[in-house]
This record gives structure tokens, sequence and C-alpha cells, in this order.
């Protein structure tokens, strides 16, 4: 056998809807290239199944290119997989060696509904964006880039917190299946521009109020989020959305008490 192709044994979880019971099947990928990424290897696999008449496995994926979030799975155990910072579409076989094992399942949160194998239903995530994670504010057309000053360390601070593409990683690795991690960065990120002062007491409390709401768990400070992103946000935007929150419960006690005194 060429040193470019190998041999997998794949044990792949498979259930038909949320309530159905779940199993593991196993399935011989052969003859896979090292060059494939892991997305096109499960391609290859599901050529076959089809081919025989079989139920091919179901997974999520879109843009194939570490961006969308789509491709979340835990791989071995581990979300995405064995290689830090790396989305499972942008992971390629040169990471495992022939005749390896690998065991491939689904997010597992109660958040996030089973549909079909390894797809999940992470709409619980837009819910929590449409509860406050925009800007409302008439802001007129697009300014030129230089016309609303933002310092260099905020604008940078800000692209970090919004490289979070929303894959769901943090809550699978997460022991107490939290999406603190996600709705810290979604937070963030707009309350760190001009433009998302306006709201920002509001959308921090919506948020946080709408991620407990959907049925994520408490963030313990485990850190396994952040260790399982794929585009390493940091554990340090929880710590601000915490501040935020804070501060937003204190001023808005506050203002109530002010209204009931006058």
């Amino acid at each position: 056998m060429s040193n470019d192709l190998i041999n997998l044994t794949l044990h792949v979880w498979r259930q038909d809807g949320p309530d159905a019971k779940g199993r593991f099947e196993t399935f011989q990928a052969k003859d896979i290239t090292t060059h494939m990424s892991f997305l096109e290897m499960l391609d290859v696999v599901n050529e076959e199944l089809i081919e025989q008449g079989e139920d091919p496995i179901a997974f999520d994926h879109d843009c194939r290119e570490g961006i969308c979030g789509s491709c979340g799975m835990v791989i071995n155990g581990v979300a995405h997989g064995p290689q830090t910072r790396t989305t499972a579409c942008q992971l390629h076989m040169r990471q495992f060696q022939d005749g390896d094992e690998i065991w491939l399942e689904p997010w597992r949160a109660k958040a996030f509904p089973i549909i079909k194998d390894l797809v999940v239903d992470r709409s619980a995530f837009d819910r929590i964006i449409q509860a406050g994670g925009y800007i409302s504010i008439r802001t007129g057309s697009a300014p030129e880039a230089n016309e609303l000053p933002v310092a260099k360390g905020d604008a940078d601070k800000a692209m970090d917190a919004a490289e979070c593409i929303g894959c769901g990683a943090c809550v699978a690795a997460c022991p107490n299946a939290s999406a603190s991690l996600f709705t810290a960065a979604k937070v963030s990120h707009l309350s760190l521009v001009p433009q998302g002062q306006a709201e920002r007491r509001d959308r921090v409390r919506k948020m946080v109020a709408q991620m407990d709401a959907e049925g994520f768990g408490s963030c313990t400070n485990h850190g396994s989020c952040e260790a399982a992103c794929p585009k390493g946000v940091s554990v340090r935007w929880i710590a601000r959305m915490n501040r935020d929150l804070l501060r937003s419960m204190i001023r808005s006690d506050s203002s109530v008490e002010s209204r009931e005194r006058a």
C-alpha cells in the first residue's frame, strides 16, 4: 500500500431522531488518501454506502473552510478531533495512522437535540443571538472607516471575540454543557465598539437569560471550552460578560429604586 493511503475502522453514532434510540455502527474506510480532509473521508464512505443501497451517515457541513461552524462532531472523544484550533472540515487524514479506529459522536447537550446521526439542532444559539446580539439603533449608511474613532486595542479585542463561529464545540467539551463562551463572545464583540454601547446593558441581560432558558449548564471554570474552540476564543470573555451582567443588574436595580422613591 502507498504511504499516502490508509485503512480505517469507523465507529459512528447512528440515531434517527431526538427521541429514537441511538447506537454505534461500524464501517470500513478503505484506501483513504492522507491528503483528504476528514469530511472528504466521510464523503467516500457515504458514496460506498449509497452504492450499496444503505443509508449514508448524516453530518453537518457547509463552507468546508473552517468559517461557518457547521461541521461539529466529536472525534475520539475530542470536539473537532485531535488537532488544536482546527475544525473537523480542516482536519486532514494525515493526523491518523493506518489501521486506526475512530469513534464519531454528535455534540452531547440537552440544548442540542439530535436531528440525525451526527447532526444536532443548534438553533438555541440563534435564539440567543435574537435575544440581543444585534444593534437596532439607526446608524445610517456605512461610515468612512476612519470617521468613527475606535481605539486600536478595543478594535483588536472586538475582532478577537468576533472570531467565534458558533460551532458549539465549547458546549460539547464542557462537562456542564455550558454556552457561556459562545454567549460571552457574542456579547463582548458588540460591547467593545461605539455602536454597541446604547444597548449594552439590555443586551447582556437578555442574552444570558435566553442562554439559561435554553437549558445550557452553568460555567464552573473548567476551561475545556477554550481548549476545544477551533478559533481559540478566550475564557476571559466569560469574565467580561459576568462583569457586564453584574453592572447591568446593579444599575437596573438602582434605577427601579430611584423611580420608586420618586
